[in-house]
């Protein structure tokens, strides 16, 4: 047993764990903490996989843009006026289930000689290409320019961002602008304009929105 192997089945379990925990809580605030634990936990995964890259990109969009939008769905939700007899969702045994089903298909695909061959090396992963050109002189006399290409090896994040930005530039900033015809198309789809009616108790709405706050602020006093 190795460091990096119990480092390994440490972070495993803990993310497993947590992943469970996600589904198995009901109140929605302990569901979002226990998911960002998980996405800590896989980017700890990815590092010791050699795949820095991946590890940032799961901590910064993720565990960053993913559960800011997590968070703003839990403000939303007035999370003081859920019944507390329970502390696990009723659905648990639903997604225990669900979960379990995706865990077995992904094994069965992603098991070392189904899905691909085992890599021999992962130094493809911080791999990249450099290129020069270099003057060469023909038989004949004349100088021709000849562009020679080098294997460089670098560290993972760059040999990622090179393929990105550099080879495969135009389809990333294709899939970056349906992103955002996406985004705009969610928004004007999901706004909805109040009518006469509507527009006229909304005041009254959010007047007693405003007492409901303040009585539950006074019974958690004086509880």
């Amino acid at each position: 047993m190795t460091p990096a192997m119990l480092v390994f089945f440490a972070i495993g379990t803990l993310a497993v764990a947590a992943s469970l925990l996600v589904i198995f809580m009901r109140n929605p605030v302990h569901s979002a903490l226990f998911l960002l634990l998980t996405f800590l936990c896989v980017a700890v995964l990815f590092v010791l996989k050699s795949a820095e890259f991946v590890a940032a990109v799961q901590v910064l969009v993720y565990a960053g843009g993913i559960m800011v939008l997590f968070l703003f769905v839990v403000m939303l939700i007035n999370v003081r006026h859920l019944p507390e007899e329970r502390v696990m969702s009723a659905f648990w045994k639903g997604g225990l289930a669900v979960g379990l089903g995706v865990f077995i298909m992904l094994f069965a695909i992603a098991r070392p000689g189904v899905y691909r061959d085992p890599a021999r090396s992962d130094k493809p992963l911080r791999s990249t290409y450099s290129y020069r050109t270099r003057k060469v002189q023909q038989a004949d006399g004349s100088v021709t320019s000849k562009r020679i290409r080098r294997l460089r090896e670098v560290g993972n994040s760059e040999a990622v961002g090179m393929k990105l930005y550099r080879d495969y530039l135009v389809p990333f900033e294709v899939a970056s602008l349906f992103l955002l015809v996406a985004m705009i198309g969610a928004i004007v789809i999901g706004k909805r304009e109040l009518n006469a009616d509507e527009e006229e108790t909304a005041p009254a709405y959010m007047i007693d929105r405003v007492a409901t706050e303040q009585l539950v602020k006074e019974r958690d006093r004086n509880a």
